[in-house]
């Protein structure tokens, strides 16, 4: 048995998701949506089995995805990619990992921001790198400009960067792409950019990829989910985007790992990133109405919440709450006296956590919100059991 991986815990989101089925409790933690529901590819997916092909398609992904999510960066994003440089995944976990693996060499330091998505840093470890795992202001989500350049050595390569960001619902501020672009051609470092919730920004808003900053385009993979995109979270499919050099590195780590991913998903995908973006828009906007009844509801019964300017959650400030506890003990509580589960940031920290701050998904059906919103507001009326 590889001792590393006995120790390590199981992710957070499985642990409270597991705490929340014994408990019966309101799952509010791990992210994944209850509506709504694309039907139509769906069925695509559905009638891909019985009239497409069902054995192995192309390592790289089918002709077809490949063409489709490069049209819809194109009409989206104002990127210019070629179908050669997408690299379809089973995932964008999947796809961090082909990268990590794909671009470091033993030894090879990589720069990560905290809080960070679980996967992270086991994966760089697991490719024999060596993680430097800078802080984020709170809440807004900036870089520290001053340690980033401290954390840089001669034998760093690689800087990992989530933008939209989860758990912080924020978007990268236009000087800190910038500071990254400067940062990275400067030091001749890639930037693996995690962008999954990029179709997931509200208020009228658009998504900027680092990749389109000057001197990125040679230098990013850039990695997207039609899990986001559609709220089918459970096909897992991915990709990463990057310039030829790259992207053939990376389709040889891809090979390795899944090999390819189910034919009758990208056949459904090709077509419905096509033709599905007045439903991509609709559930935007959807998404946006469930955050705004979350987060009001949430300071109504008085919590504090944070902005939430895209992906799926809204945190809470414990602190700013005058909530003493620490946020795993929160998260435990409610899910005990108030059958409702969260997800404590702390999680998303490798050392030395924010332990104030509690993560909330409302990518849910609004009688589930308002019956989440009722319980905790019971308990926290009752003295003592959430406020001490």
């Amino acid at each position: 048995m590889n001792p590393i991986y006995a120790a390590m815990p199981t992710t957070i989101f499985e642990a409270m998701s597991a705490r929340a089925r014994e408990a019966g409790a309101i799952n509010l933690g791990q992210g994944f949506p209850e509506g709504p529901r694309p039907d139509r590819v769906i069925a695509l997916a559905a009638r891909a089995l019985e009239e497409r092909g069902n054995q192995y398609p192309p390592s790289p992904g089918l002709p077809e995805l490949r063409a489709s999510i490069a049209r819809w960066y194109g009409r989206h994003q104002r990127l210019a990619l070629d179908p050669g440089e997408v690299i379809v995944t089973s995932g964008a976990t999947e796809a961090l990992a082909a990268s990590l693996l794909a671009l470091i060499a033993p030894g090879d330091e990589v720069l990560l921001f905290a809080p960070l998505y679980d996967a992270y840093l086991p994966l760089v470890e697991r490719a024999g790198g060596r993680a430097k795992v800078l802080r984020l202001a709170l809440p807004s989500g900036r870089i520290d400009r001053a340690a980033f350049a401290a954390a840089i050595s001669p034998r760093t390569r690689l800087v990992v960067f989530n933008d939209p960001h989860n758990p912080l619902g924020t978007r990268a501020d236009p000087e800190d792409l910038a500071f990254l672009a400067e940062a990275c051609t400067a030091h001749d470092l890639i930037a693996i950019c995690d962008e999954v919730w990029e179709a997931l920004v509200f208020d009228g808003g658009e998504h900027r990829s680092l990749m389109d900053v000057p001197g990125m385009r040679e230098r990013t993979v850039k990695i997207g989910s039609a899990g986001k995109i559609f709220g089918l979270t459970g096909w897992k499919v991915g990709w990463m985007c990057a310039a030829p050099p790259l992207a053939r590195v990376l389709a040889k780590a891809h090979q390795f790992l899944t090999f390819t991913t189910p034919p009758n998903l990208q056949w459904a995908l090709a077509e419905a990133l096509e033709s599905e973006d007045a439903w991509v828009a609709a559930a935007r906007a959807h998404h946006q109405a469930s955050r705004d009844v979350l987060a009001e509801g949430l300071a109504r019964i008085g919590l504090v919440p944070l902005a939430s300017n895209a992906t799926w959650f809204v945190s809470v400030d414990l602190a700013a709450s005058g909530i003493a506890r620490g946020d795993a003990a929160f998260c435990e509580a409610i899910i005990d006296h108030a059958g409702v589960a969260a997800i404590p940031v702390s999680a998303f920290y490798a050392e030395d956590p924010a332990t104030h701050l509690v993560r909330f998904c409302f990518a849910k059906e609004r009688a589930t919100l308002e019956t989440a919103l009722a319980r905790l507001g019971a308990a926290l009326a009752v003295p003592g059991l959430l406020r001490d």
